[in-house]
């Protein structure tokens, strides 16, 4: 079932999305070569902590995880996709890396990622990057009222495709709102005007996820949580939770 939210709410869900916007500009400005991963996973924690929310990431363990996640981001390096585990790991020149966080507020959940280098970027990284957020921003464009979940799909996988590059398969966005994950499920590739109909007061979190290789395919690690691409080649990931209105789409997870 798809809740649809008020004003207020919407309002309150945008608290929760501000400290998530936080949370993830404090990451990207303490990732530094030599920094762990765990590092930035703490870095986290303090502004979650400091603002008064909690982690929806935390102990979250849906049917196919073996464990509950151990940490309050996700931490995507290189040709991890996306649910990597915040580990020892130290940041190394030339980095590519993917950070997701939530936060839940007053009973409301906001969830974003974002991707960067670290040190020296590599051009094909940064054009990696850019598609994802441009894919981002189309999706979100087309999240207005009238508009259906297909169309949001299909301006996400338009970009990615166009610029070659692969889009993991069954991975995608979703509905947000007193859970992290609600209906309806936001495919990254899809036909236009299929599916539910968009109305004011839906709240959707939209999330890219391209891979370099060109590739659809993802293996996933031992732990049981962090997806790797088959081929090795790298994976950008971006994402804002967005609320449906009249006026348009709000973006609740900016800065």
């Amino acid at each position: 079932m798809v809740e649809i939210k008020t004003e207020q709410s919407i309002d309150e869900m945008r608290a929760a999305g501000r400290v998530v916007a936080h949370a993830l500009a404090a990451v990207r400005d303490a990732a530094r070569v030599g920094v762990s991963l765990l590092e930035l996973d703490r870095v986290a924690r303090g502004v979650l902590a400091g603002a008064g929310a909690t982690s929806p990431f935390l102990g979250y363990r849906p049917h196919f995880a073996p464990v509950p996640f151990p940490g309050v981001i996700c931490a995507s390096v290189n040709d991890a996709i996306v649910h990597g585990v915040p580990d020892g790991r130290r940041l190394r020149d030339g980095d590519l890396v993917s950070i997701d966080c939530g936060a839940r507020l007053g009973g409301w959940v906001g969830d974003a990622a974002v991707s960067f280098t670290v040190g020296r970027p590599r051009p094909a990284d940064l054009r990696l990057i850019e598609t994802a957020e441009a894919a981002l921003a189309a999706g979100i464009a087309a999240a207005v009222p009238g508009n259906r979940i297909g169309d949001i799909a299909h301006a996400v996988g338009t970009v990615c495709r166009a610029a070659g590059y692969g889009i993991p398969e069954d991975f995608g966005g979703h509905g947000i709102g007193r859970s992290m994950h609600e209906d309806p499920s936001v495919p990254n590739e899809g036909r236009p005007g299929r599916g539910m109909e968009l109305r004011p007061g839906m709240v959707l979190a939209i999330e890219p996820m391209v891979t370099a290789g060109g590739g659809d395919e993802y293996r996933c690690d031992g732990d049981g949580w962090t997806l790797r691409t088959v081929d090795g080649s790298r994976a950008a990931h971006a994402e804002h939770t967005v609320a449906i209105t009249a006026d348009g789409p709000r973006i609740l997870t900016a800065l």
